[in-house]
């Protein structure tokens, strides 16, 4: 039978909250994760506190999305740190793939086994373009989504016969709050100028996508890598 109940990571702002809000418009009992105690997301969602970057935090948290019969499944959470490879700290590379990598792997662990009994499950888990291309600096960051990408491709092989689907979608530079907090107006208008769109995403626009690939209609796309940018990979 078909779980309508849906988690999203990261699911308090930016991209994340805006699938959750598109899950919600369309029927499902979504929670979202985040990592403060009294963080929230989109009304209606239902939230659950967890840091990935602890361990123990971590383990409690799969724990609870094992018992939840969850059927869509997003990975959005994710974080990233900039730096030459020569001067980059061992502790923010391992961090950044505990969060990154090591928690998309064991959610994904913590719910396959309900989505191969139902025999439906949808999981998206959200790369970047920086795991297509990359830039100076990108190494860590590269690294976790290149990884996530592979994880997707292998885990859509192993649970497809039982009608679980698992793609990733790699947004380009969205018009989120912290995108313009981190870069400011001027830094946005250099990086604009390097898309053939000529402008931002709107998280929205990844959100009807994701909608799209935990729905129904995708019935048989998985193990792919699709990539949301407005044309910045294919310059």
């Amino acid at each position: 039978m078909k779980s309508t109940r849906a988690l999203v990571t990261g699911g308090t702002r930016g991209i994340g909250e805006a699938i959750a809000s598109a899950l919600l418009e369309v029927g499902y009992e979504v929670f979202v994760s985040g990592t403060t105690l009294d963080g929230q997301g989109p009304k209606g969602s239902k939230y659950l506190c967890c840091d990935f970057e602890d361990s123990s935090a971590l383990d409690c948290f799969v724990e609870t999305v094992a018992g939840l019969d969850v059927g869509v499944l997003i990975n959005n959470a994710g974080i990233n740190k900039v730096g030459p490879i020569e001067d980059y700290a061992m502790e923010d590379f391992d961090r950044i793939q505990r969060v990154n990598v090591t928690a998309p792997y064991r959610v994904c662990q913590a719910v396959v086994e309900g989505m191969r009994k139902g025999r439906f499950g949808r999981i998206v888990n959200i790369t970047s373009i920086f795991g297509v291309v990359s830039k100076p600096e990108r190494s860590a960051y590269s690294t976790s989504k290149f990884a996530l990408f592979g994880l997707s491709r292998a885990l859509a092989l192993e649970v497809a016969a039982d009608n679980v689907l698992v793609n990733c979608v790699a947004p380009g530079f969205v018009d989120t709050e912290l995108t313009r907090r981190i870069l400011g107006d001027e830094g946005i208008e250099k990086m604009i100028a390097n898309v053939p769109m000529a402008r931002l995403a709107r998280p929205e626009e990844i959100a009807r996508l994701v909608r799209f690939l935990v729905s129904e209609d995708n019935s048989y796309m998985t193990g792919q890598h699709i990539i949301v940018d407005g044309g910045y990979t294919s310059v």
